[in-house]
């Protein structure tokens, strides 16, 4: 499958999850392609850490009550019954679950009575764009995430905690929370790093070697940079509330952290829009070596023509075989006209030549 046949299928089954106009708000409907979830809980205070894979909700309560700080997973949205029960668990609000399942939200912060709902768009490694929703719910005790499919976006975050590093164990579940953020927001740098070495890449070819196959690549790279822009653009009003609206569940000592996040999505989008102003340069470039090439072959193709003008018309004239045409019956008539005719295209070469015309 092509990417630009991927992609239309990836956006066109984003919107197909919509429930129909006028459906009652809070209707929950799942993708059937999404994964089952498969949920992992990681419990843990300043001397302790907890963690297991469990396929029964029942089964977080005793780790709320056990721990300062509870951490439950959720990677793929494939089965109503275990976000619904979730949902019940925690007292999530019925929009917010619902937003949960259509993942095509943009970055949002939203407030509720016992918890926060905090939505990112985080970038896959892979060959090309790809992006997916992951859903945060900050609670007094807990932090839930829900994303699309498994990745490694917040292995760092569970190595420091399994090791204890910092502040990840003493801290509550705001510096957890902002821990899950700044590691999605990081995962933008990566690829842009590899968008800025494949432009600079391009812009050596297109300089050196202008073919075809440019400009689908630079096509394709205007492509993704627009996708990046579109998930990079609304975290920053997210970070911005994030960091300066005062929410009860954050305590003013993680906002330092939050407003560093801030710092990171600003030089994202900086480097977005640098290298979305390079792709367009790149494509006036590669445009213009079109056209100089092709001006240069014309050139010669021209020149060419040129030098071969007068002997076609010597031998046009002599090929019409006139009867009283003096050079017929002339024993030398032959090499006559070949050597004026060498002699003519010579002259014309060394003239081009004194102009500036053949290099």
């Amino acid at each position: 499958m092509s990417r630009k046949t991927n992609r239309k299928r990836i956006r066109s089954s984003a919107f197909s999850r919509r429930a129909s106009p006028g459906s009652a708000p809070g209707t929950l409907i799942v993708d059937p392609n999404s994964p089952r979830p498969i949920m992992h809980v990681m419990a843990y205070g300043q001397e302790r850490v907890v963690e297991k894979d469990i396929d029964n909700v029942q089964a977080i309560p005793e780790f709320l009550s056990k721990y300062p700080v509870t951490w439950v997973r959720v990677t793929g949205l494939g089965d109503l019954s275990i976000v619904t029960q979730l949902g019940e668990l925690f007292g999530i609000h019925r929009l917010a679950l619902e937003d949960v399942l259509n993942v095509h939200q943009r970055p949002k912060v939203e407030q509720y009575n016992n918890h926060c709902y905090i939505v990112l768009r985080a970038v896959r490694q892979e060959e090309g764009f790809g992006s997916e929703q992951i859903s945060i719910f900050l609670g007094k005790n807990f932090v839930l995430s829900f994303q699309e499919q498994p990745g490694k976006y917040f292995d760092p975050v569970l190595d420091r905690i399994r090791e204890g590093k910092g502040r990840s164990r003493t801290a509550g579940p705001d510096h957890l929370t902002y821990a899950l953020v700044d590691a999605a927001i990081d995962g933008y740098f990566p690829v842009l790093e590899r968008y800025g070495e494949k432009l600079e890449e391009l812009e050596d070819a297109i300089v050196s070697q202008p073919t075809g196959k440019f400009f689908e690549q630079i096509h394709e790279m205007r492509h993704g940079l627009l996708a990046l822009r579109r998930a990079a653009w609304p975290l920053r009003e997210t970070m911005n509330i994030l960091h300066r609206e005062p929410i009860p569940l954050i305590d003013e000592e993680e906002r330092v952290y939050l407003r560093d996040c801030y710092d990171h999505v600003v030089q994202i989008i900086d480097l977005l829009e640098n290298y979305r102003d390079v792709t367009s340069g790149l494509m006036e470039v590669y445009l213009s070596s079109i056209s100089n090439r092709t001006n240069e072959t014309m050139k010669v193709l021209t020149v060419i023509s040129a030098i071969f003008l007068p002997p076609t018309l010597i031998a046009g004239i002599y090929g019409m075989n006139f009867e009283h045409m003096p050079e017929l019956k002339w024993m030398l008539g032959y090499p006559y006209s070949i050597v004026l005719m060498a002699v003519l295209s010579v002259a014309m070469v060394l003239y081009f030549k004194s102009k500036g015309w053949w290099s």
